[in-house]
């Protein structure tokens, strides 16, 4: 850590009858020369009056809160592990800490084989748990229940300087062979790579682009790789478009067949127009070109994509 900064802006609630209350601070914080920028977030300070000062009694979120963060280095001792450009910060053990790290560092590695020019500071956060991480990221509880990991912005900031770290959920994590935890991280490390906590496009290509670097070289049959969506085609038939923002809801009950199916779709991209031609797609719609038109110029109408998915999809199904 080697900046902490925290200003007052507001009250919250009463004072209570032994004069301890609540403050709505602004906090910025940098975690040392790994992280790459500083943090800012509104966080809650317990305070009580000490003499002629105010003590601080701790910092909290509201129970069942949102938009409040409790960012997880104020949770107390963390196990805490470092390889040349990662950094991680783990609400547990040390072994698993440095777990993560090797993953961080596997994962790194991962995505340079299709992005070889990228190269950034890597942080991963691991709360104690799925509440846990709920808190850390000021999101409603439950939010991120199902969600093995997301990369977003370290505090509450979203314009360009504002640092990104991965933030893993260990409930389901840790329910994972060691291939699938790291599938996980490399899929949210092309995320960080491309930036795309603040690069809008279409969901499928965003997703199925991350899980398609994270699993390219990953030794694994369909039927283990697609199995939800295969599932899913054998229960409700085989979708007639590719999924759309509103299906990656992180509630959703199906929502591992829907990045399955996403990852499909650029697999058929790459087997069409080559590799480079899936990272040139990408980027023309990270650059704002829209996905159709992107496809179209490069000879793939969406239309004729839909349909070889579909008709992969089908064969897989059957």
């Amino acid at each position: 850590m080697d900046r902490v900064a925290l200003r007052y802006v507001d009250q919250s609630g009463t004072v209570a009858s032994d004069g301890s209350w609540t403050a709505v601070a602004e906090l910025d914080w940098r975690l040392g020369r790994d992280d790459p920028g500083v943090s800012s977030a509104e966080v809650l300070v317990g305070l009580v009056p000490d003499g002629d000062r105010l003590a601080v009694t701790g910092f909290r979120t509201p129970t069942g809160s949102a938009g409040v963060r409790l960012p997880l280095w104020l949770r107390g001792g963390l196990s805490v592990a470092r390889a040349p450009g990662v950094l991680v910060l783990l609400d547990g053990p040390q072994r698993l800490a440095d777990d993560v790290a090797r993953r961080a560092v596997a994962g790194v590695g991962v995505v340079r084989r299709v992005l070889p020019a990228w190269s950034a500071p890597v942080v991963v956060e691991v709360p104690a748990s799925a509440a846990d991480l709920d808190e850390t990221l000021g999101a409603e509880p439950g939010t991120y229940a199902a969600i093995a990991a997301v990369t977003t912005a370290a505090g509450d900031g979203t314009g360009a300087a504002a640092p990104v770290h991965v933030f893993v959920n260990p409930e389901v994590t840790a329910g994972l062979r060691r291939a699938g935890a790291q599938v996980v991280m490399s899929h949210e490390l092309v995320h960080l790579a491309t930036d795309a906590t603040r690069t809008p496009m279409d969901t499928w290509l965003l997703e199925g682009f991350a899980d398609y670097v994270a699993l390219r070289d990953v030794r694994l049959p369909d039927r283990t790789t697609l199995g939800r969506a295969i599932a899913a085609a054998r229960a409700d038939g085989v979708p007639g478009r590719l999924p759309e923002a509103a299906d990656f809801d992180t509630r959703a009950g199906d929502l591992q067949a829907r990045y399955e199916q996403a990852w499909l779709g650029c697999r058929v991209v790459a087997e069409a127009l080559g590799e480079q031609g899936l990272v040139r797609l990408y980027e023309a719609a990270a650059a704002g070109e829209p996905v159709d038109a992107a496809l179209a110029r490069a000879g793939l109408p969406v239309a004729e994509l839909t349909r070889r998915w579909r008709s992969g999809l089908a064969a897989l199904a059957g």
